[in-house]
């Protein structure tokens, strides 16, 4: 390893931070490029011996050029997961424990089942294991062995120790969706249900099936064993929950939540997983966003949980040791409620994709997550139930005032938080909207803070008191973005109406800005009361804030304008399209002086360099290019060679006030080297599909969220 020396091996305590450290982080170390080992330790809490130690590291680098960012905010810390591992090409589907919690399996699309251990992720090995995507994998209660199930109607047991197959079924019709060992009767009965809306039972001693279950008139999605291995629970695409009597391989209840537990929308009923309490006297099933817990003595409804409408439960899961149900959901996020008193617990985005398990250890202190997004994650009960969990929304604004950083960001429960950047201390917090907030601002003296929602209403606060000084009424839709003038005494809006509202903050009253045919994305003031604003009908427009007439009309773009900005010296402008153009234009010309052709993709964002004499623009395979203005040439691109096909939109590229260094914002933040293109240094933040950035004027402090919500206030080494 080229950065041995941060671990000391004399020293036990080091030797464990590292341990956890590598543990945490080691889905990183397989990138390419390479990533920094240095930089990855300044991301450690700072009383660690990893962190000290890579801050000495990086100081010295710094006298032979080396780029380091401290992550200023690094309580954030706490919600992480304490294992990350990327063992599959592609989606994994299911991930489970062994009955010890030392070990994991996990399968998925790239048709394998692998095994590793739960501390240190370590794989032991991998199997190339059906001819199609493995559904599902399951642990018998003895360990000694795994069976798999695939989409090619095969079931297969394995030696858990060395991978060797012991056994392959092949009596269901269709693909066989889940797996699941009896949890400690003798011998051991597995049990898998298929789309052929079969049920079996298996003797891993025998060449065939125990059982069969009929019942089921549609695809069984799920099955589970009840805590004494007495029933099986099993749900379907037909509606219903049916439990079976092992022993005699009968049905002995059916619950027909089709028909019984209609949705308040009048969706349909969609039956996907199923999982049973602890002491088995209440059995789970999820439905579209509801989860339904029976009793299962009466079968009546014990209580219903709803989760968010825009979400699916795609897998549940209940603690040995505890009353919590966790739920993978399919927009990023994982919830763990209590069912006693019907409380959600904890809800944070835990992938960057859709999760499809969540799985709590053996011992019920930790649970894991795997998703779509190919990496399996473990995570830490005590951690992820706190009120620290908070998940922020991406559209923010920043002030930076001396060594401050000001923070105003919407949370997911559409409540405005005003945030001291560095501490992470909540300033003020608003009380939640009834609908969603879809943009912020703060005045330059950060005495007001406004914000618009989706019904298209702007509200004007004061801070940090938070009382309520206007609510202003005129979008058709959502208001997609907002700006305080100088002086505070309007606010300038834009919607998916198609027009922009300049809002006199003294009377209330609004001029309405109209000649956009499309939602208007964003717009720039320009000096002498002027402004600019670009739209998806893919024009740019000059309009005059005093008489609200429009100016000029530049039939930019074939393709929905992006981005626009201004050069410092304020005599042209640049726009950026997703028909794959950028273009520098002169406010006196009608015609662009250069289109930029070079790009591959959307070009999603662009600045220009404070001395007027560069363009940069980034486009959506994570590309940026560096033009001159004065001749349209394409001087430079910078682009890392990566294995990697995606490595995010280019939502945000911005100078150096020397011209000499940009920073952007993709899937990571990068800094590069304008002279050379080459990239200096990758902050790795937890989550991905930063939408934008923003920097204080010297070029030292940068502020970003990613899509798991987490803010990051990052600082350059000096």
């Amino acid at each position: 390893m080229n950065y041995r020396k941060i671990l000391d091996k004399q020293d036990s305590k080091i030797r464990e931070q590292f341990q956890k450290f590598l543990s945490a982080n080691g889905h990183l170390f397989g990138l390419n490029p390479p990533i920094n080992i240095v930089q990855l330790g300044l991301c450690q809490p700072e009383d660690s011996d990893i962190y000290r130690q890579a801050l000495q590291q990086a100081k010295e680098e710094l006298k032979n050029g080396g780029f380091y960012v401290n992550w200023l905010n690094k309580r954030n810390m706490e919600i992480l997961p304490i294992l990350t591992v990327r063992p599959h090409t592609e989606a994994v589907y299911h991930a489970c424990f062994s009955s010890d919690g030392q070990r994991i399996a996990s399968c998925g699309v790239d048709k394998t089942f692998q095994v590793f251990k739960s501390e240190t992720g370590e794989i032991l090995f991998q199997v190339d294991a059906h001819e199609d995507d493995v559904l599902c994998c399951a642990f018998s209660a003895d360990n000694k062995l795994i069976a798999t199930c695939s989409a090619d109607k095969k079931v297969k047991i394995w030696n858990s120790q060395t991978g060797k197959l012991i056994r392959e079924y092949e009596e269901h019709l269709e693909a066989v969706t889940c797996c699941q060992f009896s949890n400690g009767t003798s011998p051991s009965l597995l049990a898998t249900c298929s789309h052929d809306g079969l049920l079996k039972l298996w003797n891993s001693d025998l060449k065939c099936c125990k059982n069969t279950l009929f019942g089921h008139s549609d695809y069984v999605n799920h099955c589970r064993y009840s805590p004494d291995d007495k029933y099986l629970a099993s749900c379907s695409m037909d509606g219903t929950l049916k439990i079976w009597d092992v022993s005699s391989a009968n049905e002995h209840q059916s619950i027909d939540v089709k028909t019984d537990y209609q949705t308040n929308d009048g969706s349909q009923i969609l039956l996907k997983c199923c999982c049973w309490s602890n002491d088995g006297s209440k059995v789970m099933v999820t439905a579209r966003h509801y989860l339904y817990i029976f009793d299962v003595e009466t079968s009546d409804l014990f209580s219903e949980l709803e989760v968010c409408h825009e979400n699916i439960i795609l897998y549940c899961d209940f603690c040995k040791t505890g009353p919590y149900v966790a739920m993978a959901l399919s927009h990023y996020v994982v919830q763990i409620w209590d069912i006693n008193s019907s409380t959600k617990i904890a809800d944070f985005n835990a992938h960057f994709s859709w999760v499809y398990c969540v799985a709590f250890s053996p011992q019920g202190s930790s649970f894991l997550t795997c998703s779509e997004d190919q990496i399996v994650k473990l995570w830490e009960m005590n951690k992820v139930c706190k009120p620290s969990g908070t998940i922020l929304q991406q559209e923010y604004d920043v002030a930076f005032s001396g060594d401050e950083v000001i923070v105003l960001v919407p949370d997911k429960e559409q409540r405005l938080l005003l945030i001291n950047g560095k501490s992470e201390d909540v300033v003020f917090e608003s009380s939640a909207q009834d609908v969603s907030v879809t943009c912020c601002c703060l005045s330059s003296d950060q005495r007001l803070a406004a914000f618009g929602v989706e019904d298209g209403a702007l509200k004007v606060i004061e801070v940090p008191s938070g009382k309520l000084l206007q609510h202003l009424d005129g979008h058709r839709g959502s208001v997609q973005h907002c700006q305080f003038t100088a002086g505070e005494k309007s606010l300038i809006s834009c919607s998916e109406d198609s027009t922009i509202r300049v809002w006199d903050l003294t009377t209330d009253q609004s001029m309405e800005l109209k000649g956009h045919e499309e939602s208007v994305k964003c717009f720039k003031i320009l000096p002498n009361s002027r402004l600019l604003s670009w739209s998806y009908d893919g024009t740019v427009k000059i309009w005059d804030l005093v008489t609200g007439s429009m100016e000029q009309d530049f039939h930019s773009h074939t393709g929905t304008v992006l981005s626009c900005d201004i050069s410092p010296d304020a005599t042209k402008f640049a726009s950026t399209s997703a028909d794959t153009t950028a273009k520098i234009w002169s406010f006196t010309e009608s015609s662009p002086l250069h289109e930029l052709k070079d790009h591959r993709a959307c070009v999603r964002c662009c600045n220009f360099s404070p001395d007027s004499n560069y363009l940069a623009t980034g486009d959506d395979v994570g590309e940026i290019m560096i033009w001159s203005v004065q001749s349209g040439e394409l001087l430079r691109q910078c682009r890392e060679l990566s294995v990697k096909k995606d490595d995010g939109w280019m939502t945000n590229v911005f100078f150096s006030p020397d011209s000499k260094q940009i920073v952007s914002s993709s899937a990571y933040v990068k800094w590069w080297d304008v002279d050379t293109g080459v990239c200096k240094q990758t902050f790795y933040t937890n989550g991905t599909n930063l939408k934008s950035i923003h920097l204080c004027s010297t070029f030292r402090t940068f502020v970003t969220i990613d899509n798991l919500g987490i803010l990051y206030v990052l600082q350059l080494v000096e």
